[in-house]
């Protein structure tokens, strides 16, 4: 089968290859990967070696594709279903013709998307719902309606579709966003307020009169942003981070204010097989229903054919820019 990865004992680089189709066994589905996208975490994986360098490191996370097989104990999917999933950091990644996932971390494909507006779905979407449902306790039927969310990093991939998740769930959305264009999309999907990442943002939240916000999403540099979601933040609020904790200087004015800090990682119900991994299964469902009723849409904002070595650089490229709105996937062998 054709995949992209790097060859860690020959080369850095990402190159094409040619590897054994795999074979599924237990609670895997063997996928036909029709679309993939490009995250900042498939960044990070292709700078890091793994173990065993003379084994090719097949890089992405992000798939849409058909159930090609099935392992013996698989249970909630068939050959020839459509589905979309973010994998496995510790499993052969999606930039392959072919991949083994286990079932429970795998959604049904929205009817109304294609593969490649499936494919920018995700690992983004995954994130922002465990960021704001699991880890913030944010009501998704509407417990919280009215009260404040601020998401600095509102025109990137997870920002993108958080938006759309925090109105369903009610709230009153304030996106960071600094460009016309990033503005433009941010209000798009459904952002309430933008305000400018570039600048002190205390004063722009007090222009709409609030002098806190109840719960602070960091999907970007919290290097950069630590000192004011520590100021903004309400006594007792919660701060869920893609990007890691508070600057140790901050934490004082936290902890005062009985503040609350946690992180998301949406690799970890996989990585540690926890009990409840099926809920990934159970979420990326709802939003696939939540898509084919419209009340959610896709992210994505470029497509790239090929899937290759070539054309994956480019999208690498792209995301490492730090100025792509939505998602760049690429599509077709």
């Amino acid at each position: 089968m054709k995949a992209v990865g790097i060859q860690w004992d020959k080369s850095k680089e990402l190159t094409d290859l040619n590897l054994p189709k795999p074979e599924p066994a237990g609670r895997d589905l063997l996928v036909a990967v029709k679309a993939v996208a490009i995250n900042p975490a498939d960044l990070g994986a292709s700078q890091r070696p793994p173990a065993n360098t003379s084994v090719p490191m097949i890089l992405g996370f992000d798939a849409a594709g058909v159930v090609e097989a099935v392992g013996p104990d698989v249970q909630l999917f068939k050959p020839g279903d459509e589905v979309y999933y973010a994998g496995d950091m510790n499993r052969p990644g999606s930039n392959a013709e072919f991949q083994l996932v286990d079932e429970r971390i795998v959604g049904k494909k929205p009817n109304t998307l294609s593969f490649s507006q499936a494919a920018a779905l995700p690992l983004t979407a995954i994130t922002a719902y465990e960021g704001f449902f699991d880890r913030l306790k944010i009501d998704v039927k509407g417990g919280n309606t009215g009260e404040s969310l601020l998401i600095i990093g509102g025109a990137g991939g997870v920002g993108s579709i958080g938006i759309q998740l925090a109105k369903i769930a009610g709230l009153n959305v304030i996106a960071t966003a600094s460009r016309p264009e990033t503005i433009e999309w941010v209000r798009d999907l459904g952002a309430d307020h933008v305000i400018n990442h570039r600048e002190p943002l205390r004063p722009q939240i007090e222009a709409l009169g609030m002098q806190f916000v109840d719960h602070i999403a960091v999907f970007n540099s919290m290097d950069k942003h630590s000192d004011a979601v520590t100021d903004l933040i309400r006594p007792q609020g919660m701060i869920v981070s893609i990007v890691g904790p508070p600057q140790a200087e901050h934490l004082e004015r936290f902890m005062f204010k009985s503040a609350g800090f946690v992180a998301e990682l949406m690799f970890t119900r996989s990585m540690f097989q926890t009990p409840d991994m099926i809920e990934q299964h159970r979420l990326l469902n709802l939003i696939a229903d939540w898509i084919d009723h419209g009340c959610v849409r896709t992210t994505i904002n470029e497509v790239i054919s090929p899937i290759n070595a070539e054309n994956v650089k480019q999208a690498h490229a792209l995301v490492a820019a730090g100025s792509s709105i939505g998602k760049v996937v690429l599509s077709g062998w």
